[in-house]
């Protein structure tokens, strides 16, 4: 194994045989994904549940839309994060920052304020996230040596961690917001951020110096004027948006069409920026072009996986049988069901791929079969219509098989899309890089955000079926350029 003195500083064992920072990070995530998938388990239903049943009343499309363009935004904020966190102030310290920011958006979300405090929330959750979400993954990466085999087994652990927080957050925030107060259903998610943050202060210790300060910092006298800058034009974008829209220029539906074309805008820019570099070298530029590919399966993996919170949960809530052992169970608990699959798959993939050492499949062909799952996931959804009970609604044990589907296809693809990133990247744009990623999901879901508004229970063998055949082909037109994207990797497996 290669060392850097980030590694070698770093306690290199004491974590299921991996380095002990990979605890710190395992605990802080699992709180931080508690907070973030417990209230998108019950946004959706808050935004279209009529004003009487204590909702904001907003129309079903639009407010499925929404759900899509939130989690764009909270991941286009990424590359701000991943910037802010090379450039000025490193890593460590974009992920307390973030979470602290992440817990005052839920706080805000928990206030009974109607629209103001729910745009209130979800702004301070994007910036937030963009802050905490790029750099703890970048974090992860630089405790491990280049060439440590570890690395894919310690993502994927890290990604079973995510996952124990993204099972019991439904549960709780789910069960409290439709059953009680949707407001205590977000004040549930506060709780979770703070005792991330608390978690993390403790554990920092054994991080060492993997992500203390900026690789790429600013010189000292340009510092103050480029951060100004970039203040400055996140600030007109975040609050042009926000006053064309409370202005009534472009309305909500508007607002959606605005950030799902930034979300496809956003990534070309970027990847031109980087390729243009003059700080890269070529070998890393091959890399950067080979990522493309797998940044686009990436995009589309995403567009149907993160219908779970939108076309998927209305499905639960509108035309599936919830009743089981005569308690009606909370819609919201269907997306309990990815994470729990991830928990117990994920230590079966991470030792397969262990045991399958340097005879594993690369990178691109683990996307290949990502795409795959994920296109089959939706076809389930048209057998399972074909198999409805009596009543012509989804038998719940059908539903919930969707994101077990799901599940295989996120374990080849998202933990491998992680860990790809960390090798790929070139060394002055690393947490950046991991920004970029991020925007792969950014595009997804502000695609998608345009893709779900084709959707009604009405019409949605024919929705499901359409979407879930194309990603397939595509598929197939991975598994064919494959063997050109690894010669562009350059050794990266």
């Amino acid at each position: 194994m290669s060392s850097t003195a980030t590694v070698a500083d770093a306690p290199q064992r004491g974590f299921f045989g991996h380095p002990r920072g990979l605890s710190t990070l395992f605990f802080t995530e699992m709180w931080e994904r508690f907070s973030y998938y417990g209230m998108r388990a019950i946004l959706g239903y808050y935004l279209y549940t009529a004003v009487a049943e204590g909702g904001l009343g907003i129309p079903e499309s639009t407010a499925l839309s929404v759900v899509g363009v939130y989690g764009a935004s909270v991941y286009m904020s990424g590359v701000f994060g991943g910037w802010f966190a090379d450039r000025i102030i490193g890593a460590q310290w974009a992920v307390f920052y973030g979470g602290l920011v992440i817990m005052l958006g839920h706080i805000s979300l928990a206030l009974p304020g109607g629209v103001a405090t729910v745009v209130g929330g979800l702004v301070l959750l994007v910036i937030g996230t963009g802050l905490l979400k790029p750099n703890i993954s970048g974090m992860l990466g630089s405790l491990y040596g280049e060439h440590d085999t570890r690395r894919d087994a310690g993502f994927s652990i890290f990604y079973m961690g995510i996952n124990i927080g993204g099972f019991l957050a439904p549960l709780v925030c789910g069960w409290l917001g439709e059953k009680v107060n949707w407001h205590l259903g977000f004040g549930a998610a506060a709780v979770g951020m703070a005792l991330g943050l608390i978690q993390y202060v403790i554990g920092r210790k054994n991080l060492g110096t993997a992500g203390l300060k900026p690789v790429n910092p600013l010189p000292a006298e340009h510092k103050g004027r480029v951060l100004g800058r970039a203040v400055a034009i996140a600030v007109l974008v975040v609050g042009g948006i926000a006053a064309l829209g409370f202005g009534g220029v472009i309305g909500l539906d508007g607002m959606v069409n605005l950030i799902s074309l930034l979300s496809a805008v956003l990534p070309v820019v970027y990847f031109a920026v980087m390729l243009s570099s003059k700080q890269i070298t070529r070998i890393e530029r091959d890399r950067l072009v080979a990522y493309i590919p797998l940044f686009l399966a990436t995009a589309l993996f995403f567009l149907l996986f993160e219908q779970q919170p939108n076309t998927l949960a209305n499905l639960a809530e509108a035309d599936t049988q919830l009743g089981v052992l005569g308690y009606e169970i909370p819609a919201s608990w269907f997306q309990s069901i990815n994470s729990l699959a991830i928990i117990v798959l994920a230590p079966v993939f991470a030792a397969l791929w262990i045991k399958l050492g340097e005879r594993q499949p690369s990178t691109p062909q683990k996307f290949v079969g990502g795409l795959l799952f994920v296109g089959l996931a939706f076809l389930w959804v048209v057998l399972s219509k074909s198999a409805a009970g009596d009543d012509g609604k989804h038998m719940a044990l059908m539903l919930a098989t969707v994101f077990v589907i799901m599940t295989i296809g996120e374990l080849m693809l998202s933990p491998v899309g992680l860990s790809a990133s960390t090798k790929l990247a070139p060394k002055v744009f690393a947490s950046q890089t991991l920004g970029l990623y991020f925007l792969a999901p950014a595009m997804g879901q502000g695609l998608g955000a345009q893709v779900v508004k084709l959707y009604s229970v009405q019409n949605q063998q024919l929705y499901f079926g359409i979407v879930g055949l194309a990603t397939i082909g595509c598929a197939v037109l991975l598994a064919l350029g494959a063997k050109s994207i690894k010669k562009y990797m350059h050794g990266v497996n």
